[in-house]
């Protein structure tokens, strides 16, 4: 409990200092310093709420037990462990709490994501799966409030998608959505199966940190651009112009296309983002899996090859196999009531940390 006080007030000192420090007029005139120290002010602000809700109730637990032990009056005497008995019920429950507040937070969840989806094995499909998982994570992004667009797509021959990838706006994105990164598999008779048969498909989804330009310093003398005419849906209009943009990253032969926006400057913009957050992403592996060389982690993001979740419309079940987790409503799920998976993801994370904290 020492320790943790301890842990506490510096946090405390340190979220007093950075408020003076936000509004010192050379720093705020400091742009770059001053975002990064209101966000640092915004995550500290929660921990020392919390730390005066638990100081309070250590004052007040002293301050009771004293008056127990002075105390002569019966009904005051009663009226004291009444109070001494809720608090002892409260501190373990804010102690958990704190425990959650202080495990090191990744820099990149409050980020923005770019989200790619693309079609594996199966054909037609795993194409038809990639529109259905593609639409139920937009209904989950209205759910949230979060606003999003699409960036690339490339339809299929039938129905379906082969790939689409987008970027999404919004509070905390990247934290939320990391865990979908892997391969999904489902499990289901396709439309063309005459004989009833089940058949199994795969996507992969891929989310990416959205990357700003104080992240990752994208070289342009390093990128080809080249400009071709979209193809697909979209009217006359975006097949008659090359609108569609393709940036190759030469040192690493990244390739990136968007080709879903009218205007060429529009989609040149949203190549250039994509192309700086794969590259970021590519540097953020290479810093995950020397930690995981220290430590194995359960459910973070890692091998984007790795099966992870299995729907299967038979028995209306979804499975997570990195948490064993399994929920019997997929008709739901696919409409985007995804949130409970997610907490489940989050919390095996925070207690494997907590895990990782204390050996």
């Amino acid at each position: 409990m020492q320790d943790l006080l301890s842990k506490l007030e510096a946090i405390h000192f340190r979220f007093v200092e950075v408020g003076k420090m936000i509004t010192d007029p050379d720093i705020i005139s400091d742009m770059d310093r001053y975002v990064k120290l209101n966000k640092e002010y915004r995550d500290l602000e929660e921990v020392d709420n919390t730390y005066k809700a638990y100081k309070n109730i250590l004052d007040n637990l002293k301050s009771s037990k004293e008056m127990l032990e002075v105390e002569t009056d019966p009904e005051m005497r009663e009226m004291a462990k009444m109070e001494i008995n809720e608090l002892e019920q409260k501190k373990p429950e804010l102690e958990e709490e704190i425990k959650i507040l202080l495990i090191p937070k990744d820099p990149e969840d409050d980020k923005n994501a770019i989200l790619e989806l693309r079609a594996g094995t199966g054909g037609d499909e795993a194409c038809i799966f990639v529109e259905d998982v593609f639409r139920m994570y937009t209904m989950y992004f209205k759910e949230m409030g979060w606003n999003y667009e699409i960036a690339n797509s490339s339809e299929a021959s039938g129905k379906g998608y082969k790939e689409i990838s987008m970027s999404i706006e919004g509070a905390g994105i990247y934290g939320m959505l990391k865990f979908e990164s892997g391969v999904h598999r489902v499990q289901r008779v396709p439309e063309t199966e005459s004989q009833g048969r089940v058949h199994t498909s795969a996507i992969t989804v891929a989310v990416l940190p959205e990357a700003e330009e104080v992240d990752f310093e994208l070289d342009m003398n390093d990128v080809r651009k080249d400009t071709f005419r979209a193809s697909g849906a979209g009217g006359q209009h975006i097949n008659k112009t090359e609108s569609a943009i393709r940036l190759t990253h030469i040192p690493t032969g990244v390739v990136v296309e968007c080709q879903d926006g009218r205007s060429q400057h529009k989609n040149l913009e949203k190549a250039i983002s994509v192309l700086r957050s794969r590259l970021y992403q590519a540097e953020l592996d290479r810093v995950h899996q020397e930690r995981a060389a220290q430590r194995k982690t359960l459910v973070s993001t890692g091998d984007r090859s790795a099966k992870i979740r299995t729907y299967n419309y038979p028995q209306g079940r979804i499975t997570d196999h990195r948490i064993n987790k399994t929920m019997y409503n997929l008709g739901a799920f696919m409409n985007g009531d995804i949130q409970e998976m997610i907490d489940a993801l989050k919390m095996a994370e925070n207690a494997e940390k907590m895990k990782g904290e204390l050996n």
